[in-house]
């Protein structure tokens, strides 16, 4: 697995990201301002991508992480997060905010990151239609972080 960052055309990588971010104009928020990460296999077909954005000095948020349906569970998710740790080793702190599916809180946990805050109804008022994940409607978005510093 090859990770290149993507500096242009950065829509052409939509629909991977929309695997884990499923309302587009939700990804256009940070998509532009964010930096896009996406890992290639030795076919040079994209099979995971992650996008990036700098909140505050230090301060830095997992705005977008998916892996290819076919490729789940494969470690390529892992791998893609211990790159972007690695890249931005030494800037005070990854943020990612995600819903209340187990799995993927159960995933974040086991990357190292811990529950920061909640912010309550954030899918309800943010999505222009009900969010579902392991047969749950989102409603809370809960954040998570990990320090940065090695």
């Amino acid at each position: 697995m090859i990770i290149r960052p993507i500096e242009y055309h950065k829509k052409r990588f939509l629909p991977l990201l929309l695997q884990a971010d499923e309302q587009e104009d939700m990804i256009d928020r940070y998509l532009e301002r964010g930096e896009l990460f996406v890992a290639f296999d030795d076919k040079d077909e994209a099979v995971a991508a992650a996008v990036v954005t700098k909140e505050d000095d230090g301060l830095y948020e997992l705005k977008n992480i998916a892996v290819a349906p076919e490729l789940r569970r494969q470690g390529l998710g892992r791998g893609m997060l211990d790159f972007l740790m690695n890249r931005y080793r030494d800037n005070g702190i990854m943020q990612v905010g995600t819903g209340e599916s187990e799995a993927t809180l159960g995933f974040y946990r086991a990357c190292g990151f811990t529950v920061s805050h909640v912010e309550k109804d954030f899918f309800t008022k943010n999505y222009d239609h009900p969010i579902v994940e392991d047969g749950k409607v989102l409603t809370d978005m809960i954040y998570l972080k990990r320090s940065l510093n090695a």
